[in-house]
């Protein structure tokens, strides 16, 4: 399959349920691997963070279909560059982590400007990249594969686990803590 042969609505739905279970999967790995919690109180991040108690953050999750939105919009043009060639998945997660991650607009931890222009310690902004390029990674590999392999197993897989995803983030802001 080439990438002509995909409405935007299904682009748009495949894009988002990709980026917000990718996204919810590397976030609860790296908040339990580095301790969020208790790594967003430290003095150079406290003033930077809100604390993993607000409903905000989790509400975050929930919130990236707003962002699976935007990829889908700034993708669909170029679809056919990493889903109609040849290492696709290598081609659009080379294009997200230079213009998502490591070329951002301000300031971003872990990105060139980020380094640059905050008080964070470069080495702390290198060690906490490798969540967003797992992140970028498996996002990339996944919309790929879909595109290829459109099963409904595919549909039906990510569009439940989205909707746990999203679930849980909701639960997260209304139930009691």
């Amino acid at each position: 399959m080439d990438g002509n042969d995909v409405d935007f609505g299904r682009f748009l739905g495949r894009i988002t349920a990709c980026h917000v279970t990718t996204y919810f999967v590397a976030g609860l790995f790296a908040s339990t691997l580095m301790d969020y919690k208790t790594l967003f109180q430290s003095d150079n991040l406290a003033c930077y963070m809100l604390p993993t108690s607000s409903p905000w953050v989790a509400a975050g999750p929930a919130l990236q279909i707003i962002r699976g939105l935007i990829f889908a919009l700034a993708l669909y043009p170029f679809r056919r560059v990493f889903l109609g060639g040849p290492r696709g998945a290598l081609k659009l997660f080379s294009l997200l982590l230079g213009l998502a991650i490591l070329s951002t607009a301000g300031p971003a931890p872990g990105s060139i400007e980020g380094m640059i222009y905050t008080k964070l310690p470069v080495v702390g902004q290198i060690t906490g990249l490798w969540e967003t390029v797992f992140q970028l990674l498996a996002f990339s590999f996944l919309v790929v594969a879909w595109h290829r392999k459109p099963t409904r197993a595919w549909s039906v897989a990510m569009g439940t686990l989205t909707a746990l995803v999203i679930l849980m983030s909701l639960a997260g802001v209304f139930l009691p803590h």
